[in-house]
């Protein structure tokens, strides 16, 4: 036995021992060596056994390995998203010096700058949280002021956790302000007022940036109180234009968009029906990222979800296969306009939701699942329109649609392509880049996000190894449903 670089050294050194040769060229044999990328999943963990039907957020990100730096958005250095991540704290003049008696009026500047860029996906159009909401908001009551600066403070604080207790502040003092109007007031007055309704989407909004758990439904149902009550008033009023002001109109479609699509994943009874979407509306809108006529079709598919393992006769199956059918071709057709200007970052992100509303009717009506060839193509076209999104810069608000395909990609099969370089497209790796480039790019609470996509792939790793259990529940319903409450996916 012979050691040393050159294989000449041996506790028995012969003194004509030579240096052996090197091995030729067709004596070597090369091996490649995959990429190795800032990615990782780890399956299980011991919470993973002891609660199986709760998705940890802060043990589920520890699973789920995602780059500290390195990936391209991080780098925008010019436009509305420019520093979002480390805002600048030297001193500048006020964007609102009217309010700068108020205290914390950076804040204000932090809500325009920062916060409302995040909320479309449009990247020439601005949000309407700016257009809309900003204008009214710098005239409103000093309780508005203070649900604007705690979004600003609690979203501000993912950054800087100094913000945190600031937001946190300004958020009771908020909900006392609210709590007092309502108590003197009345909800029936209330309910005439738009300035309470966006207090109480300020409100909302907090909790999703911050824990996005049970507490952001609580303004939810409250708000779906108050629209009923304006309703009947403008109803019984006869008006003949009873048509909000903008700044309603925009909170009540926040609203009712929340509730479809937290519905989609928890399968809860409805909070706001069909009535809030016009069926035939193909304009993009610029904060839901899709058109009225997709939201109004995903509504009506969860509802035929939760009703399909109550049908009891043959008539009402018939009725069920025609009426899904009916949806399929609707969602396979459905064109979806941009409006005025040409915004292809805009186009796409509601291209990659209507893909998504093809795949959930299927899993949730249809009963498909992850090894169905429709699933596996429809996963592959999203996630392909995805990665080439996410190659171009920010990544838009697109958690719906990477929600849907994320739990229903293929345990056993996780390799979705080969880029031009032959190297293999991982699908988990794919659904954890896009996440972590949103956590940046989008006011969506992708922590809550990743830790339900986590959940859903340990179960289903779960299940590899002790096979599948046959049961009434379909795979969205066994999967996704447990663990997906109070989801915000909007």
């Amino acid at each position: 036995m012979a050691f040393g670089r050159a294989g000449v050294w041996s506790k028995t050194s012969d003194a004509n021992s030579s240096a052996s040769e090197p091995a030729s060229d067709d004596m070597r044999s090369w091996v490649s060596l995959p990429t190795i990328q800032p990615w990782g999943f780890i399956n299980s963990g011991v919470a993973t056994f002891e609660h199986p039907e709760q998705a940890h957020v802060v043990l589920n990100e520890s699973h789920t390995l995602v780059p500290v730096v390195g990936h391209n958005t991080s780098n925008w250095s010019t436009g509305t998203f420019a520093a979002i991540l480390k805002p600048s704290l030297e001193p500048s003049l006020s964007l609102f010096p009217e309010l700068s008696h108020i205290g914390n009026g950076e804040l204000f500047d932090y809500y325009l700058q920062q916060v409302c860029p995040r909320t479309t996906a449009s990247s020439v159009l601005s949000s309407p949280f700016a257009s809309v909401i900003l204008p009214f908001s710098t005239s409103a009551s000093p309780t508005l002021f203070k649900a604007v600066q705690a979004l600003s403070a609690c979203h501000r604080s993912r950054a800087d956790p100094s913000y945190g207790a600031l937001g946190l502040g300004l958020k009771s003092e908020t909900l006392r302000d609210l709590r007092r109007r309502l108590s003197n007031e009345g909800p029936v007055n209330c309910a005439g007022d738009p300035e309470v309704l966006v207090i109480m989407m300020m409100l909302c909004l907090y909790e999703i940036v911050d824990k996005c758990d049970q507490h952001w439904t609580i303004h939810l149902k409250g708000a779906k109180d108050l629209i009923r009550l304006r309703r009947q008033q403008a109803a019984a009023l006869s008006e003949s234009s009873n048509a909000p002001d903008p700044a309603t109109a925009f909170a009540e479609h926040f609203f009712a968009f929340q509730d479809v699509m937290g519905r989609t994943a928890c399968a809860k009874e409805v909070l706001f029906g069909s009535d809030y979407w016009k069926a035939d509306d193909k304009n993009i809108d610029l904060w839901m990222g899709c058109s009225p006529e997709l939201v109004n079709i995903l509504s009506t598919i969860t509802d035929m979800s939760r009703a399909r393992r109550h049908l009891d006769s043959n008539e009402a199956r018939a009725t069920f296969s025609m009426r899904a059918a009916s949806l399929e071709n609707q969602l396979e057709h459905l064109i979806q306009e941009v409006g005025d200007g040409d915004d292809e970052i805009l186009a796409s992100a509601a291209e990659a939701k209507r893909l998504a509303a093809v795949l959930y009717l299927h899993c949730g009506l249809y009963g498909a699942c992850p090894t169905t060839p429709l699933v596996v193509d429809y996963v592959h076209q999203i996630l392909r329109l995805v990665s080439d999104l996410l190659n171009r810069g920010p990544l838009p608000s697109m958690t719906w649609p990477i929600f849907v395909a994320a739990v229903e990609l293929n345990p056993s099969r996780d390799e979705l392509w080969s880029d031009p370089n032959a190297e293999p497209a991982s699908g988990r790796a794919t659904v954890l880049r896009a996440l972590a480039a949103m956590s940046e790019s989008t006011i969506a609470n992708i922590d809550r996000t990743r830790a339900v996509i986590a959940q859903v792939w340990q179960a289903r790793d779960q299940d590899l190894v002790k096979g599948p259990v046959q049961g009434e529940f379909n795979d969205w319903e066994k999967y996704v449903v447990p663990v997906s409450d109070a989801m915000s996916l909007a």
